[in-house]
């Protein structure tokens, strides 16, 4: 699909970064404001290609039910699941939104990018078992979680993933949590969808091929973005009131070109993805489920194994993973000097400080990029006894650049999560980090509009629509049960989603 340039150069918004970040925050600004102005500016031909292109990232719909490191056990033994909540609540947040574009047609097949595959917690050992009991106990007590099902039982396992059952003792001890609500959620497809939307019903521009150079100030509240047209080299600019830099990787270096004092101290430190997937169709068939267990001595968080169904091109697939390594690319499609061009006097403090504290992290990554396929292999054969080489693959995934920001005690911390870099007035806003992302795009364009636009967000005309959208967007899920219940339940019909509540 073709689109004109388009024929004027001054904007209520501009987003840049063709991925789910920028067409959630796009759709909704059109759906809240359907006069707003928006640009969007993509480096690559093509949109949904990075971090957000299927193959690239798990497909997990990240709701807490099945990644063990959201809920941490406590030096008093006890389980922590504040954390497990938000996510949970977040993700409901992200479902409810796209609830609303089925019920309004924007949206024909949901099964396009959205399915029901159920989420598994799995561990070995007598001491991961506890853990995980204390964990079921724990979770079971919040209404959100209490359909959540745990067992030691051979069979009962067996009937939950079959495949890593397969061939197995049944002397070994072993515990796992199944939740039915799991989903599995192709990005990509779904980005493409916003895109689709955002160009043809609302005459939003897209410019791909076109690389954001530089954002300068232009006037009291304004700023000015300096691109260029990769397939001409010619240089464009536009002046814009907002601007949302939702690049994925390339928003670090990004922001440091911007003129605000809340970029300092920030860095980044480049983790790379790969899948071992598997070639044999019967193998597939016989797995139906997202299975994670706990990570390694010293792995990061985005390393949890897990062996996942997922939906990729209309077609059922079989991936295990993730397998870490390091580049110094910020983006697949980056360069080998993104991560020097980053350092400069203000973060090499913080730079510094993540890399002496985090000494067991950089072993950590050594050993899984000398890893062959025999090792990777082994580490499968955890999950699936009899798994053969010829049966799997190898497939490089997107790259995650984790957070590096300043820290009084350490000099430098190493995040896993996401943050929210905006100036002290709101009219620019950058989005650092990688997990649980895509999944909370919803609550996190929430928060961009919060900081954004906060006299229209208390407007009764703002808060009217978004309460249209997402029904939860300002409301505690745990003081309103029964409201959310039938909130939960709208969005799971209107998904075409298996379970209903």
């Amino acid at each position: 699909m073709t689109f004109k340039i388009p024929s004027e150069n001054n904007y209520d918004i501009i987003c840049v970064g063709g991925g789910i970040m920028s067409a959630t925050l796009a759709l909704m600004m059109k759906l809240l404001e359907p006069k707003s102005k928006i640009l969007i500016l993509e480096r690559l031909e093509k949109v949904a290609e990075e971090s957000t292109e299927a193959w690239n990232n798990a497909g997990t719909g990240h709701s807490a039910l099945c990644e063990l490191n959201y809920t941490p056990e406590g030096e008093n033994g006890n389980i922590h699941v504040s954390k497990a909540i938000k996510i949970f609540e977040q993700f409901e947040t992200t479902k409810q939104f796209w609830a609303y574009l089925v019920g309004q047609g924007f949206v024909k097949d949901p099964k396009n990018f959205l399915r029901s595959v159920p989420h598994h917690s799995w561990v070995r050992g007598e001491d991961d078992v506890k853990f995980l009991k204390k964990r079921y106990e724990a979770m079971k007590s919040v209404p959100f979680f209490e359909s959540m099902e745990f067992s030691e039982d051979f069979e009962t396992l067996k009937k939950w993933f079959p495949l890593i059952m397969e061939n197995r003792d049944r002397n070994e001890k072993m515990a796992a949590t199944r939740m039915e609500l799991g989903t599995e959620v192709n990005f990509g497809k779904l980005t493409e969808r916003y895109f689709h939307i955002l160009q043809t019903q609302f005459d939003v521009p897209v410019l791909r091929g076109h690389e954001v150079l530089d954002i300068d100030p232009e006037k009291k509240q304004e700023w000015k973005v300096e691109a260029k047209n990769l397939k001409t080299g010619e240089k464009c600019h536009y002046d814009a009131e907002h601007v949302f830099i939702g690049a994925g990787g390339g928003a670090l270096p990004l922001l440091q070109k911007v003129e605000i004092e809340e970029k300092d101290g920030y860095g980044g430190f480049p983790v790379s993805g790969q899948w071992l997937y598997c070639k044999n169709r019967e193998i597939i068939e016989k797995h139906h489920a997202k299975v994670y267990s706990k990570a390694g001595p010293d792995a990061p968080p985005m390393s949890t194994p897990h062996l996942d169904s997922r939906f990729i091109d209309g077609k059922k697939e079989l991936l295990f993973g993730p397998f870490a390594g390091f580049t110094t690319k910020f983006l697949k499609e980056g360069s080998k000097l993104d991560l020097p061009k980053t350092i400069n006097i203000d973060n090499i403090p913080s730079m510094w400080g993540v890399f002496w504290h985090n000494l067991p992290l950089t072993k950590y990554l050594i050993k899984q990029v000398t890893m062959g396929h025999k090792e990777r292999m082994e580490d499968l054969r955890v999950f699936v006894k009899d798994a053969k080489a010829e049966d799997w693959d190898l497939r490089i995934a997107g790259q995650r650049v984790q957070i590096i920001k300043r820290d009084k005690e350490q000099g430098g911390i190493l995040e896993f999560g996401t943050d929210l870099v905006h100036s002290t007035d709101g009219t620019i806003t950058a989005l650092l980090g990688a997990s649980p992302g895509a999944s909370v795009a919803v609550p996190i364009m929430i928060d961009v509009l919060k900081v954004a636009f906060p006299e229209k967000l208390k407007s009764a005309k703002w808060q009217e629509k978004l309460s249209e959208m997402v029904p939860f967007w300002n409301k505690n899920i745990e003081n309103n049960i029964e409201e959310f219940q039938q909130a939960q339940a709208n969005s799971s019909k209107k998904l075409e989603l298996d379970v209903l509540h």
